[in-house]
């Protein structure tokens, strides 16, 4: 069950990448390579435990598209047994921190 999960996490994760692109014109070529290179699980968990935002969020965010960053997509309910309660405060203060209106 895991195992499934984790895999629909990193298709959502791949699917930042390219919505990122068609929607808001930002071709996240970091954030791609480290889907490649660690997978969306650990590539969200490197993002978080970043004592800075990373330069695809601060794009997204000059883009008002805060909702295709992984913070958001952490916070997202079906992905609730994979991050811990610390790691979904992480993502919430920093999207808060930079006034996402969330749903």
């Amino acid at each position: 069950m895991a195992d499934e999960l984790e895999r629909r996490f990193e298709i959502a994760m791949m699917s930042i990448y390219q919505r990122a692109f068609t929607e808001a014109n930002y071709r996240a070529s970091r954030f791609h390579q480290m889907l490649c290179e660690h997978g969306g699980l650990e590539t969200a968990r490197i993002l978080l435990y970043s004592p800075t935002v990373s330069e695809g969020y601060t794009a997204l965010w000059e883009r008002n598209r805060l909702d295709l960053t992984v913070e958001a997509h952490v916070l997202d309910p079906q992905w609730k047994d994979l991050f811990n309660e610390s790691e979904r405060k992480i993502a919430a203060n920093r999207l808060k921190e930079y006034g996402y209106q969330f749903p």
